[in-house]
């Protein structure tokens, strides 16, 4: 009897020693893939798509409501802003928002330009431009800091051909009561603005 009992003890003992072994011996970590499936490549490839076709047209809407509330004129969105600023804060706004100073390219859009300001603004207003000349005196330039080639300034009154104001006057505005024409201002002075972006 007692060597029967060593016995079961010494088959308990085998049992619980292989049962340790086994679990104590460590798995061997599963090797991660360094090749990406083509199906993966090619689904990653499509969500990129549709995230720029989605950017593109929440760009798309903004500019539609842009030019719902303002003017569309030649491939460009408007927007008067009638809040008084200074040049600098004017043309931050603008950006923070988007778009650029307003800036015509031709006498057909700076006409245009002139009717919406008077019909948003007022017909005695004159309106901020995206164009200075701060950089170089006489230089006039866009907001960025190209040259211009179109050009719209004042140069009915020989006494006071615009630009005319040096280097106090270094911002340009568009007034509506002279037809359009630009006059050189000092960039601290506070007028209405109007945001221009292009519409892609």
């Amino acid at each position: 009897m007692e060597f029967k009992g060593v016995c079961v003890l010494l088959g308990v003992l085998l049992l619980v020693n292989c049962s340790f072994q086994q679990t104590s011996v460590r798995k061997k970590p599963l090797k991660k893939e360094t090749t990406k499936d083509p199906a993966i490549e090619e689904l990653q490839r499509q969500i990129n798509d549709i995230l720029q076709e989605l950017n593109l047209l929440k760009e798309q809407q903004a500019l539609q409501t842009v030019c719902l509330k303002g003017i569309k004129i030649n491939g460009k969105c408007f927007l008067a802003e009638p809040l008084r600023k200074r040049y600098h804060t004017a043309s931050e706004d603008c950006n923070a928002l988007g778009g650029l100073l307003g800036t015509p390219n031709s006498t057909d859009e700076n006409n245009q330009l002139r009717d919406y300001i008077r019909q948003t603004i007022g017909p005695n207003e004159q309106i901020w431009l995206g164009i200075n000349d701060m950089v170089t005196e006489g230089t006039w330039v866009d907001t960025s800091g190209l040259s211009m080639s179109y050009q719209n300034w004042d140069t009915s009154n020989y006494r006071s051909r615009q630009p005319d104001g040096g280097m106090s006057h270094n911002c340009a505005v568009l007034k509506v009561a002279s037809n359009g024409k630009w006059f050189d201002e000092n960039c601290r002075d506070e007028k209405p603005s109007v945001c221009q972006f292009n519409i892609v």
